[in-house]
């Protein structure tokens, strides 16, 4: 079954000359030395109309589906993670299918034109794939909601314009049932600060540069009631919505990652010079490249599918977790035999191999760890363990 269109290549040869023309150079220069996606650049972006892709066109969004958002998203991976990666502060980010339909006119086409992107907290200390551990709380008082707690791994949460925050607002009831009390808040701050009554600290990473990530304490931040994102108690719901395409979104990441160590190892290969000839002749090197570019392939077929399932509407958490697991082992695999045709040379910060290496390291941990794609699938194939 081929999934490509004529309409899609177009969209991909669009993204690829704006990811290696306008992304790249920029990566090359700027991740080095851990510096931000500079304004102009997401100006470009929002040019392209890359922040909404995926929202309808009626909210003033491209109107396009899962399909062509990982297309986009693999093409500006391949030249720098956290632009692939951006692009998703905008697209509705998690949580936007839960809005009221004023909150979506509110907010969805400033998203759409890039100009109201989103950092998303969830993680805490003790909270990341335990996610019914949360113990962030919001508190109701009067017409507003009163949040308390410590947050972790919210990158961008200082460059957003708004941070959509999962709190607890109950306890559950049934000790079986951790999962529900929580509820999702879109707390609106100015863009460059983080908001009145929430101070924080950069985490010291070793990849995904470009912009920050933060650990957060709230402390009596108040926000309106308005700033409830769907039904109270059930954000835990809200959030699971989004899984299947934000793991497909990661898959893409984590292709474009290998793509990138695969460019560049096979550009190596061919200039590199050992014994009198390219090493490219090397029968080791040739047969380490075309397992890559295999893997690489599966990888994008995989989650093909997966994109056409979502635009569907079938359901797929099954299929989009082999996805997002099989692209991002597949891509710390293929990275790393990247760097090594590259020997000396790839560990240095003089060729970009060693980014995509760090970066699709993340890819196994973020949106679900390795781990937890594991349990997603093994449940479906043997039901839940009784305990």
């Amino acid at each position: 079954m081929s999934y490509m269109t004529e309409e899609r290549r177009m969209i991909q040869e669009s993204a690829r000359e704006f990811a290696m023309n306008e992304v790249l150079p920029i990566a090359n220069q700027l991740d080095p030395v851990q510096g931000d996606i500079p304004m102009e650049l997401r100006d470009k972006l929002a040019d392209m109309g890359y922040f909404g892709i995926i929202i309808p066109e009626e909210y003033g969004g491209l109107g396009l589906g899962v399909f062509e958002y990982c297309l986009i998203t693999e093409e500006l991976a391949r030249a720098w993670m956290s632009v692939a990666s951006i692009v998703a502060r905008g697209n509705g980010l998690i949580g936007s299918r839960a809005m009221s339909e004023a909150q979506k006119r509110r907010y969805l086409t400033r998203m759409a034109k890039g100009e109201f992107l989103g950092a998303f907290s969830m993680s805490e200390p003790n909270a990341g794939s335990d996610v019914a551990n949360i113990t962030c709380r919001a508190r109701r008082d009067g017409d507003s909601w009163v949040i308390n707690g410590n947050k972790y791994w919210c990158t961008f949460a200082d460059g957003a314009d708004y941070i959509m925050l999962v709190a607890r607002t109950s306890e559950p009831s049934d000790p079986k049932r951790r999962h529900t009390g929580l509820s999702c808040f879109l707390i609106e701050k100015p863009r460059g600060q983080l908001p009145t009554g929430c101070h924080g600290n950069p985490i010291p990473k070793i990849g995904y540069f470009g912009w920050k990530t933060w650990e957060l304490a709230f402390d009596n931040c108040r926000v309106g009631a308005d700033s409830l994102v769907g039904e109270e108690g059930r954000a835990f719901y809200t959030v699971a919505q989004g899984l299947e395409k934000a793991r497909a979104h990661t898959a893409a990441r984590a292709i474009g990652l290998a793509r990138g160590g695969l460019e560049d190892a096979t550009a190596y290969a061919q200039e590199r010079v050992q014994f009198g000839q390219p090493i490219g002749e090397f029968q080791a090197i040739r047969f380490k490249l075309a397992q890559m570019a295999t893997e690489i392939e599966a990888a994008r077929q995989l989650m093909y599918h997966v994109c056409d399932q979502i635009d569907q509407k079938k359901r797929c958490d099954k299929e989009a977790s082999m996805a997002k697991l099989f692209a991002s082992e597949m891509a710390e695999r293929v990275t790393s035999e990247a760097l090594q045709i590259h020997g000396g040379a790839g560990y240095t910060k003089l060729h970009a191999v060693e980014r995509y290496w760090r970066d699709a390291r993340l890819t196994k941990i973020f949106e679900g760890t390795s781990e937890i794609q594991l349990r997603i699938i093994s449940d479906h194939l043997l039901g839940k363990p009784a305990a």
